[in-house]
């Protein structure tokens, strides 16, 4: 269980969140922006309508490769100007979002030592602009980027092997720390919302010993926050395997940064079945999991039973970490009456 907290925890009410999809992801040399496909960012007016929901807070981009894809020395704030004042006159708190699902200006990437300090050399800027800015996520998922961008070759910059995804892990992870270090020179107070994907593997019994990985992989960024990763963790083997110095993975032990709370990103698809029957499935299921061909597919899909839902998940979280949650994503494509 975690030990480590935060000095800027505190208990507090229920409240309701938001957040916009604001996804600026890498592939190639192609940069996609979703803040361009749902119009928000050309819509200031949006603000007002995120505020008439009753939400008390939202996530919200002041984005890396936005506003300074050239250096801080050459950021143009004009947006983060206008629209962050703007949900603060509408009673609504931003939670600045650094990096989303993204990998920084063209010269860097994930797999960059240098990408840590070059962040948190942005969230130094970000932070002097707008030193009222209470709450922050530095990277946002940043389990879920590294695989995506270090083991699936889905992002920048497309690598597909262990090694990459705990290296693109540890790079981000850093990132975070040193980023609350800078912008807590600033405002002491700054608090760390750490989001990432909550979801949960289920299997037949051929494939338990993934699925039980899987469900340990998903705690990885948390437990890193929180120093929680040493010769005694249940992954450890399986991170030096990688041949990932032990430094760097020991280096979070000795500069803790526990978020002060944890946001909990979870869809339907989140919860995922494992069978080692792939020929039962489509074939955009099939695939190999630990040399074994199987079937990875939504548990919602598979299942005659549905899952309990986030509840259990959430009890897992609190009993690991015994931080403050927050839901941070919760919704995926739906008719107005199942959001």
């Amino acid at each position: 269980m975690n030990t480590n907290t935060s000095p800027n925890s505190q208990p507090r009410p229920l409240e309701l969140w938001g957040g916009l999809e604001c996804t600026v992801n890498r592939v190639r040399d192609d940069y996609f922006s979703q803040l361009d496909r749902n119009g928000h960012a050309q819509r200031a007016c949006d603000v007002q309508r995120f505020a008439s929901l009753g939400i008390r807070a939202i996530r919200y981009p002041v984005l890396w490769e936005r506003t300074a894809p050239d250096g801080v020395d050459k950021a143009d704030w004009s947006w983060p100007d206008e629209r962050l004042p703007a949900l603060v006159d509408a009673g609504v708190t931003p939670i600045a979002g650094l990096v989303h699902h993204g990998s920084g200006p063209r010269d860097t990437s994930l797999l960059d030592p240098a990408f840590p300090e070059r962040l948190a050399e942005y969230a130094a800027a970000v932070a002097a602009r707008y030193p009222w800015l209470e709450y922050y996520t530095p990277v946002n998922e940043p389990c879920t980027t590294a695989r995506f961008a270090g083991l699936y070759g889905v992002w920048y910059p497309h690598a597909r092997d262990d090694r990459s995804f705990i290296q693109a892990l540890l790079v981000q992870c850093r990132a975070v720390v040193l980023c609350m270090r800078e912008i807590r020179k600033v405002n002491p107070n700054a608090k760390l919302v750490q989001t990432d994907d909550l979801g949960k593997t289920y299997s037949t019994p051929e494939l338990a010993h993934v699925a039980d990985f899987y469900n340990e992989r998903r705690w990885l960024a948390w437990d890193l926050l929180c120093g929680m990763i040493g010769p005694e963790h249940k992954l450890w083997n399986y991170l030096v395997g990688t041949g990932i110095d032990e430094a760097d993975i020991l280096w979070f032990r000795d500069n803790p940064c526990p978020p002060d709370v944890i946001g909990v990103n979870y869809y339907v698809t989140s919860e995922r079945w494992l069978d080692h029957r792939p020929e039962r499935y489509p074939q955009h299921h099939r695939g190999v999991a630990d040399g074994i061909p199987c079937a990875d597919i939504e548990a919602s899909r598979a299942l005659a039973t549905p899952t309990a839902g986030i509840g259990p998940l959430l009890s897992e979280v609190w009993e690991r970490y015994r931080l403050p949650l927050a839901i941070t994503e919760a919704h995926i494509d739906a008719n107005r009456e199942d959001q």
